[in-house]
């Protein structure tokens, strides 16, 4: 452990999400998406007053495909989930759960000093924090 008596989410959060731009087409989302094998991207802040969103396989199914539009017209931050929900890396799992839960979120980003570090899922939360010790 880290040297505290809870787990904490940097040990259950996936490390270095893959980025993109507001910008881009939801077409060329999708392609990194298949590319980087992954079911989200962060979607990059502007500037410095800005927040960081999400672009998750949902979004694209519900908004896209279910509404029968082009992809390669529709841009990320048209469809993107903005502002998301984050945690601090250091924060203890079971208060991470409990902030998912209360919102009915299923992930949030992990900042570290205002940084993304990384993002977590209710469920890696859940699996760990229920662990038993070996």
């Amino acid at each position: 452990m880290t040297g505290t008596d809870y787990v904490q989410v940097r040990e259950v959060m996936t490390p270095s999400p893959i980025a993109i731009d507001g910008l881009a087409t939801v077409d060329q989302a999708v392609d990194l998406m298949r590319e980087k094998n992954v079911s989200s991207l962060v979607v990059d802040k502007r500037d410095e007053s800005d927040e960081y969103g999400i672009l998750a396989v949902h979004d694209v199914a519900e908004q896209v495909i279910g509404q029968d539009r082009s992809p390669e017209r529709v841009s990320v931050y048209e469809i993107m989930s903005k502002p998301v929900l984050s945690v601090d890396i250091a924060m203890n799992v079971k208060y991470a759960v409990r902030l998912l839960t209360r919102f009915r979120l299923t992930r949030a980003l992990v900042l570290q000093d205002g940084k993304v570090a990384g993002f977590v899922t209710l469920r890696d939360l859940v699996l760990r924090s229920m662990a038993k010790p070996s």
